[in-house]
């Protein structure tokens, strides 16, 4: 079978930013990669899990809501994956800042985390998602266009 294009980087040298991993017509692949793969602890699932909840909110609720696609995370978890359409590479930038300075200082209840709305509503972490964004958005603080590519 063809190797995908993400098998192509090298992950023992990738470091922590925010990273464009497809372009598909007008849809955009962003990899925000958090962790340094291979050399940091991953990310632990219900710190990863409660990001997913509050970055889609706050993401399907800003004014680019039209251009959203997907949020979730990687497998590795060592970041996520945020999907737009016909947006900007500055503007989906200033939206993953905007969207981690949310979740570092969200103090409410966590969307989407009852029973009947998640799958896995007992394995959150607002305590740990806020360390994660608090840990990341210095990375992102000045990140440019210019630095998407791998």
């Amino acid at each position: 079978m063809k190797r995908i294009a993400s098998f192509e980087v090298d992950h023992n040298t990738l470091l922590p930013g925010i990273y464009i991993s497809r372009q598909d017509g007008d849809i955009t692949t962003y990899d925000i990669r958090m962790r340094r793969p291979n050399k940091e602890p991953v990310m632990a699932n219900d710190a990863i899990h409660t990001i997913e909840h509050l970055f889609a909110t706050f993401v399907r609720n800003s004014a680019s809501s039209d251009k959203i696609i997907y949020f979730g995370p990687m497998g590795c978890r060592t970041g996520c994956y945020f999907l737009v359409r016909d947006m900007p590479e500055q503007d989906a930038i200033d939206l993953i800042r905007q969207a981690f300075a949310f979740i570092a200082a969200y103090e409410r209840e966590i969307p989407g985390a009852s029973e009947k709305e998640c799958g896995n509503w007992r394995e959150h972490s607002l305590s740990g998602a806020q360390q994660e964004a608090k840990r990341f958005l210095p990375v992102i603080q000045n990140w440019s266009a210019e630095r998407l590519q791998y």
